[in-house]
Order: structure tokens, then C-alpha cells, then sequence
């Protein structure tokens, strides 16, 4: 059994990434990272948030949070930086 997951947050709705969040901790995983970029940066956030107050309250701290950014290739083969943040969420 994993003792950490990694969750990508895309283009889903948020409620989809806290249904995963929680299912792995139901599962035993001790800890889950979201990680998202660009727009999708929010989602993981309110994702987190939601996990924290309202799915798991008392049962998971937020532990770290990582601004980054990403390298990606745009159209036309151009590169570009986008923003990009990790969320760290461990079992309390």
C-alpha cells in the first residue's frame, strides 16, 4: 500500500479532485499532493480547502504548499512558463 498519492488537477470539477482526495485517505494513504498549473491552480486550492473544513475536518492538516513554475510548449513549438503549485495534504 502507497503511503503518498499524487493527485493532477486539471479541468475536472473541483468536487471530483476532493471525492479522489478523501477516497485515498479512506484507502490509508498518510499523504496526497495535488498539483496543478495555470488555471486549474485555484481548483486545487478550493479542492484542499474543502477536504480540510468540510470532508475530513480535525483529520487532515494542509502541510506544505509550493509555488513553482513549468516549462510547457505552446503552439507553434513556442516555449513558455506557466505558473504551477503543489499541495501537500497529510493525515493529522
Amino acid at each position: 500500500m502507497a503511503t503518498e498519492q499524487t493527485i493532477l488537477v486539471g479541468k475536472k470539477p473541483a468536487t471530483n479532485y476532493v471525492i479522489a482526495t478523501v477516497m485515498a485517505f479512506n484507502a490509508g494513504v498518510k499523504k496526497v499532493v495535488l498539483k496543478a498549473r495555470g488555471a486549474a491552480i485555484s481548483k486545487a486550492v478550493s479542492t484542499a480547502v474543502m477536504v480540510r473544513d468540510r470532508f475530513l475536518p480535525g483529520k487532515v492538516q494542509i502541510r506544505d504548499v509550493k509555488l513553482l513554475s513549468d516549462k510547457v510548449q505552446g503552439q507553434a513549438g513556442r516555449e513558455r512558463t506557466v505558473a504551477a503549485v503543489e499541495i501537500v495534504i497529510e493525515m493529522a
